[in-house]
């Protein structure tokens, strides 16, 4: 097998962009083949070479898939993804002598770099009385602006900065090339909030090492104050309970005049909320009839994503689109993903006191419905090891309806255990439970006592109180959507979404840019 050990690339690609290279399959020839390499481009710069072979996607083995189902997978990973990869050569040969490539074990670092690209920081400080309490420091003859003296449990410390971390960007602006003196006087003049774009020193390595530019569309927006909703409605009988407006001067979408008790209001939907998406989609460049009308023929279940004014203004300040969250949370909040989480890290939350009363030592039995939004969590496992725990649970989410929480351990995947399966087959496992899962879980305090205790955790555990019933579509009272007139404008043509376009040289050869 030594000789058919895939290389591991991970790729990460611009919202909105491509990874730089078309996934084929070819009459006449086995497997997954890369072609047409952008030169540039993010897979030509990891090292993709043409006519290689894509073996797994995320850990998941898809040499056997079918073509359509391997570009899913691709696009369901957002903005990064990671491949295993086999050269022309060593393909060709692995399939003449009937090596199972199912089998063999892809080491997870290429060119002594992780194969999980490190994530980049948006971190939004708000000053108090003692000031943002941070400096920033530069080295004669070195490129960069990095923070120092970050004080414990200041303002800087809990936005997520860290000593040694470099300054990307001020208020959206670029001070990578910006002297010490300019970027000091950005932040003076910033006033009583500020916007940073940091990366600490594994993150500058990574990208430098490959030649990448880096930029906000490789930030994670855990530190962020202030989220982006993804709200799951269903239509009723009246429509959805609120009104949709474009008003002169103001980009955006604006929902108003929310209905009490309808499906809008239920999903959480609030006044002076903007609109940002709709199914992953944005919308911004849409007229107000163009949106309504899609919304018109979308069916009868929505997934929105929507930000308050407050929430608005922060990214605008990060010169950043909330898209940037949606990508982020596609492994949660669209049909799961669950891409690998090998290096997840979490922000440090506040102490809770400790609960003076014992915690039944009970699991909890979810059951649930896939939503427009999808199940609404993230699966977090390393690739090749088995425990899976649960993590991004979206508030008001299907998950989130049925009791899954932040940290539970996965028991059971539709009454099988998962305790010893690897992440992937986990994985595999949830992709085909279709529109419905059951999930066996418990609190991870829960499960180590009961696994000290030498308790077996199955369904057997539960009393009647403890099983988490299915949630589906919401019931209640339905309002309709109104649609609020706007003064004429030239319309704007619809942002088309972007599907496979197959460009087909013979019966079995499909051809999509990735």
């Amino acid at each position: 097998m030594a000789g058919y050990k895939p290389r591991v690339i991970g790729l990460t690609r611009k919202p909105g962009q491509t990874f730089g290279f078309y996934l084929r399959v070819e009459q006449g020839r086995k497997g997954h083949l890369i072609r047409c390499l952008e030169m540039g481009g993010p897979a030509e710069l990891a090292g993709m070479k043409d006519g290689d072979r894509i073996v797994r996607v995320n850990g998941t083995y898809v040499d056997e898939l079918p073509h359509s189902q391997v570009v899913d997978l691709v696009k369901e990973s957002g903005v990064s993804v990671t491949f295993h990869i086999l050269d022309k050569a060593s393909y060709k040969q692995a399939k003449e002598q009937n090596v199972e490539l199912a089998d063999t074990h892809p080491t997870p670092v290429v060119n002594n770099v992780s194969n999980k690209a490190p994530e980049l920081k948006l971190c939004y400080l708000i000053k108090s009385g003692a000031g943002f309490g941070f400096s920033v420091r530069s080295v004669k003859g070195e490129q960069g602006v990095f923070m120092t003296e970050v004080t414990a449990g200041g303002v800087a410390d809990m936005a997520g900065v860290n000593v040694k971390d470099r300054v990307l960007e001020v208020n959206g602006e670029s001070v990578e090339d910006a002297t010490h003196e300019r970027v000091v006087e950005m932040i003076k003049a910033a006033g009583s909030n500020i916007m940073f774009l940091l990366a600490d020193e594994e993150a500058v390595r990574y990208y430098q090492s490959k030649q990448l530019k880096m930029g906000v569309w490789l930030a994670t927006t855990k530190y962020l104050p202030h989220k982006p909703r993804i709200a799951d409605i269903t239509r009723g009988s009246d429509g959805l309970g609120f009104s949709l407006r474009k008003e002169p001067n103001h980009t955006g979408h604006i929902i108003k005049n929310i209905d009490r008790g309808s499906p809008g209001d239920r999903a959480g939907l609030m006044d002076k909320d903007r609109l940002v998406a709709l199914y992953g989609t944005e919308v911004d460049s849409l007229s107000h009839e163009q949106l309504v009308n899609r919304i018109k023929q979308s069916g009868n279940r929505f997934c929105f994503l929507v930000v308050d004014k407050e929430t608005d203004q922060m990214y605008k300040k990060a010169g950043a689109s909330p898209m940037i969250f949606w990508e982020e949370m596609r492994g949660s909040a669209a049909p799961p993903s669950y891409t690998e989480a090998l290096t997840l890290s979490t922000p440090v939350r506040p102490s809770t006191p400790v609960q003076e009363r014992e915690e039944p030592l009970k699991p909890k039995l979810c059951r649930m419905e896939k939503a427009a939004c999808g199940y609404g969590f993230h699966l977090n496992g390393i690739q090749g090891l088995s425990g899976q725990s649960i993590t991004q649970v979206v508030r008001g989410g299907a998950a989130d309806r049925a009791g899954l929480e932040d940290e539970d351990v996965v028991v059971e995947v539709n009454w099988v255990n998962v305790e010893k399966s690897m992440h992937e087959e986990v994985v595999l496992m949830i992709r085909n439970s279709g529109d419905s899962l059951v999930m066996l879980v418990a609190q991870k305090s829960v499960y180590d006592q009961l696994v000290a205790k030498g308790v077996s955790i199955t369904p057997q555990l539960l009393g009647q109180t403890s099983t988490i019933q299915v949630h589906s579509s919401e019931t209640g009272r339905d309002e309709r959507l109104e649609e609020e007139e706007e003064e004429a404008r030239p319309g704007t043509p619809p942002a088309q979404t972007r599907e496979r376009s197959p460009s087909v040289s013979s019966a079995e050869s499909f051809d999509d840019k990735l």
